[in-house]
């Protein structure tokens, strides 16, 4: 597996400097944010020009772009916010390629208007599957569109908030275009933490085939998706890293939801777990 993170956590007034940062800790690739190189996360449009000067300043580092940021939320209530993400998506996965990746990930949503990472009870009801389902179908056709990938997360505040519903989505829409991120610390609703390792297995039984990204963070309690760095939490990092690789997977593992200070202590906890799977 290729350990990398997300280039904005460090935040720096430049994308040289926020790269600088990247390789200092000897990490292999980023997953990507517009927001690195001063445009906002979902740009209208994005230059030719930007897209050479991005790709130049990766390859310099000898980092790769393991995944380019398209999140908007695509169950959003109102159908003008969710027009104007897939539009949004459009422009992105025009210049992926030429930015150095064909993989593009997303959020599946939730109701809540304000707060893309905020459940709502809304997110059971059969309009909002419709609703993804209608998303997730259009930016498919985006994906097939500028030969890019699209992959989708189970968090558990969104409406694809289990491993079960990540394998409907996938089966409903059908697509090559799309895949898995899998991250072991956003599965556990409420009461759900002494079942840790069922869970895990569960997913993976559902979901393992699909995973294209790994992310890499850990949680302190159930009902909530994880927010501490990776190894400061409960999660069963030794389980989490076998089913990975039982899987066969050997693509991108992620870290985000860590604070600068805290990313020498992740890459050295996460390479010394991976010597030992």
């Amino acid at each position: 597996m290729q350990l990398g993170i997300h280039v904005n956590t460090f935040r720096r007034p430049t994308l040289e400097a926020s790269l600088d940062a990247v390789a200092d800790h000897g990490l292999e690739c980023v997953h990507f944010n517009m927001a690195a190189a001063g445009l906002p996360s979902m740009p209208e449009q994005i230059e030719e020009q930007l897209c050479d000067r991005i790709a130049a300043e990766l390859a310099a580092r000898d980092i790769s772009m393991a995944t380019l940021s398209g999140t908007f939320n695509m169950i959003h209530p109102s159908v003008d916010v969710r027009r104007a993400g897939l539009r949004r998506l459009e422009a992105l996965a025009s210049r992926a390629r030429r930015l150095g990746t064909s993989l593009v990930t997303l959020c599946t949503g939730t109701r809540d208007p304000d707060d893309i990472w905020q459940h709502h009870p809304d997110n059971d009801t059969p309009e909002a599957w419709a609703d993804l389902v209608d998303s997730t179908a259009k930016a498919a056709e985006i994906a097939e569109r500028h030969q890019v990938t699209l992959a989708v997360e189970p968090e558990v505040s969104n409406v694809v908030d289990s491993a079960a519903k990540g394998r409907r989505l996938l089966d409903e829409i059908e697509s090559p275009r799309l895949k898995i991120i899998m991250d072991g610390a956003n599965l556990f609703h409420a009461g759900e933490l002494p079942r840790m390792r069922e869970i895990l297995q569960q997913a993976f039984e559902l979901l393992g085939g699909e995973i294209v990204l790994a992310h890499a963070k850990d949680l302190d309690r159930d009902g909530l998706a994880g927010r501490l760095a990776a190894g400061q939490g409960v999660l069963d990092y030794d389980h989490y890293l076998r089913l990975l690789k039982k899987v066969g997977f050997d693509g991108p593992l992620i870290l985000h939801s860590l604070d600068e200070d805290e990313v020498g202590g992740c890459v050295k906890f996460l390479r010394e777990k991976l010597e030992d799977v």
